[in-house]
């Protein structure tokens, strides 16, 4: 059951659901919002509008999440089918990528909080002079990602093919979805995400609780917790020449904002770095208030 003012795009046979906001006709350019591990577009509750003030804005909901279909999951050494979906960056950045051509139909620029910051970087690749420009909101690092198994310590590199084998397991992952899918988990969550907790309500939680109770949710969640080789933002922004800017939660409790600066201090295309304080790994979400004027001027620059 979609939204009142949700559109669906029939895309390789799955539902993609998306929202619009703004309808200047004469803007050269639009925006995509892309949500995070968990989300949907309506986490973009206090920005698409005041983002859509100055240009068409678009937001979607991601294959597995939101409104958008939640297919079985295809994991590495499993038969690809017509039945399953491959949860990836390159396939979720080419679900970003058609949508901007058949949808959009003009230059945009991505916007991406957590794992969308990702999937921003891998569909402007693809889509080359089409996409204007990137902005990063708590990009996610992928610090269980094998190629950062360096980092990690003596005892996390063993356990490694142990946390493998278990993930792989769909009655283990299916109920440890079970456990997590639930109001007060998820309010539990947000009170670590939003450490100001500002902004974490009862709309809030629901949004995210709803997709949620979809067929395939654990599915979904099955096939990101079995992502653990695939693309880095660094090694994805080194081949890109379009802007890159990043704005970061001060206090995100996953991805170090020490990182963050590092990836400022040396990859060329980030222009770049707000640092908002008293906030998290969604401050787009938390502070609107801080993170708003930043979007606004960031889009108008590109214009």
């Amino acid at each position: 059951m979609t939204n009142t003012n949700t559109h669906i795009l029939n895309w390789n046979g799955l539902d993609v659901a998306w929202k619009k906001q703004g309808g200047l006709m004469n803007s050269q350019l639009a925006t995509l919002l892309i949500h995070g591990f968990g989300a949907n577009k309506d986490h973009w509750r206090h920005n698409q509008a005041v983002l859509g003030s100055i240009s068409e804005c678009y937001a979607i909901d991601l294959i597995g999440f939101g409104e958008s279909s939640q297919p079985n999951s295809c994991i590495q050494g499993e038969r690809k089918s017509p039945d399953n979906f491959c949860y990836n960056f390159d396939n979720w950045g080419q679900q970003i990528t058609d949508f901007t051509r058949l949808v959009i139909k003009k230059p945009v620029i991505l916007i991406g909080n957590s794992i969308g910051g990702i999937i921003a970087l891998r569909a402007a690749k693809i889509l080359g002079p089409k996409c204007k420009g990137i902005i990063l909101i708590n990009c996610a690092q992928r610090l269980m990602d094998d190629k950062q198994l360096a980092k990690q310590s003596f005892f996390q590199k063993g356990l490694r093919p142990f946390l493998k084998f278990f993930t792989r397991q769909r009655w283990l992952s299916k109920n440890l979805f079970r456990n997590a899918a639930k109001p007060d988990f998820i309010a539990k969550v947000l009170k670590k995400a939003y450490p100001s907790g500002s902004n974490i309500d009862e709309d809030l939680i629901n949004l995210l609780y709803q997709p949620t109770k979809g067929l395939g949710a654990p599915e979904a969640f099955h096939g990101f917790i079995n992502i653990f080789n695939d693309y880095l933002a660094p090694e994805l922004m080194k081949q890109l020449d379009i802007p890159v800017n990043m704005i970061c939660g001060e206090e995100d409790p996953w991805e170090p904002i020490s990182e963050a600066k590092d990836w400022f201090s040396y990859i060329e295309c980030i222009r770049s770095l707000e640092i908002i304080p008293n906030s998290g790994h969604c401050p787009h979400d938390e502070t609107p208030e801080l993170v708003n004027p930043i979007l606004l001027k960031l889009i108008q620059d590109a214009t």
